[in-house]
């Protein structure tokens, strides 16, 4: 695994979604109310509508707003429609602070 810095802890927060482009490729990291941060591909699996900029997050499920896909949170599955998902990057919170993330795994 091949982890990069994304950004410091303290610019995300719970029950929030945090938008990132990280070599060339849109990340956003969704912290779900009472979860942990997590790190997905921001783009939606239907049509590749960017989730960074065509999305709403309530601090459980993201919708992507193009189209009214909408994912689980904590673990980036379809709820409308089941059976698909949106892709999850490894995430680590690391000493001093910063927030890691793997594009290849």
């Amino acid at each position: 695994m091949t982890f990069q810095t994304l950004c410091k802890q303290r610019y995300l927060g719970e029950g929030e979604s945090t938008p990132f482009m990280l070599d060339g490729r849109e990340v956003l990291v969704l912290w779900p109310d009472g979860g942990q941060p997590r790190a997905f591909h921001g783009v939606c699996p239907h049509e590749g509508q960017s989730l960074v900029n065509n999305s709403d997050f309530n601090g459980r499920v993201l919708i992507c707003t193009v189209h009214g896909w909408v994912f689980d949170g904590r673990n980036g599955e379809g709820l409308r429609p089941e059976g698909c998902r949106i892709r999850e990057y490894p995430l680590r919170l690391v000493d001093g602070g910063l927030v890691e993330v793997d594009l290849e795994g």
